[in-house]
């Protein structure tokens, strides 16, 4: 029977094999010894060792599309990277890590921001003004007002999406709008310093459908970069692409060169400064980094 993991908990892997059936499995001691851990999101062939209490065994895990490192799980084929319009304001710095960091994996991006409801039409404009020429499609949705939630689901429907994101910005409140098998728990914001707490402690695919999973994953409050060179990182940016050709240098970074087609973009408004100002700050960190392992 084949199936895909949905959970993983002391040691025991739940699989859902459709129209929710969930198998509590054990793996195969020939995973241990070929050093072969399943993850959440594996698709598995297991046999069933007791129907009446839908308990198995996994005897194989499928070839992988693609593994995420944090959190650890395979096979997700998108990104909801969620964020609040205001309560707590969003975290553009925050965000375009996440944003390299889904893409590093391989992982095409939706822009998700909640709490429409307590802002207004030119606050979404400006939000928009940042994203619009980064490769992702931007979503504005109020979990609250159901506004944006059908178009929601359209995105996700027949695919595995990872939902990321800090605290306090309504995943959980989402994921409970789009479907009612699995109430996640919702937490209140501190007023004091209008931070979430956090409220999902694993990784888990929850079955909206027989083909279309989303997974609610631990909150973050910072991401470090990790296995860019800081030559690279330039690549992240696809708003910068049109321009680089105006660059005197095949190498240049966009940041001190005399000339220059990004920056002279930057200068005339059409590429966004919020943007840039985030680049700048991970070259940065990038580069000191280098400075440290020498």
């Amino acid at each position: 029977m084949h199936g895909k993991i949905i959970k993983g908990i002391a040691g025991f892997y739940y699989v859902h094999t459709g129209k929710s059936n969930v198998y509590a499995c054990k793996a195969k001691g020939i995973f241990r010894k070929d050093n072969i851990k399943p993850l959440v999101g594996d698709n598995v062939v297991m046999e069933v060792t007791d129907p009446k209490d839908c308990e198995g065994n996994i005897i194989e895990i499928l070839p992988r599309q693609s593994t995420l490192v944090r959190p650890a799980v395979a096979n997700i084929d998108q990104a909801l990277l969620i964020f609040a319009m205001t309560k707590p304001e969003p975290n553009f710095n925050l965000l375009d890590r996440f944003l390299i960091m889904m893409q590093q994996q391989g992982l095409s991006c939706i822009l998700c921001f909640n709490k429409t409801d307590l802002t207004d039409s030119r606050a979404q404009e400006a939000v928009k003004a940042i994203y619009s020429k980064s490769g992702c499609q931007i979503l504005f949705v109020s979990a609250k007002s159901k506004e944006g939630l059908a178009q929601l689901k359209e995105k996700l429907n027949k695919k595995t999406t990872a939902f990321a994101g800090p605290s306090g910005v309504g995943k959980s409140s989402i994921v409970n709008s789009i479907q009612k098998t699995k109430q996640m728990e919702t937490g209140a914001i501190s007023e004091k310093i209008e931070r979430g707490k956090h409220t999902t402690r694993h990784s888990e695919l929850i079955a909206i459908s027989d083909d279309t999973y989303i997974m609610d994953t631990p909150g973050f409050s910072s991401l470090s970069l990790f296995d860019i060179e800081k030559e690279t990182l330039k690549s992240f940016y696809p708003e910068f692409q049109p321009y680089e050709t105006a660059c005197k240098f095949l190498t240049c970074a966009h940041i001190h060169e005399p000339v220059c087609g990004v920056k002279d973009a930057l200068e005339q408004g059409s590429i966004n400064q919020t943007r840039y100002h985030n680049y700048i700050t991970f070259y940065e960190e990038l580069r000191e980094k280098e400075k440290r392992k020498y």
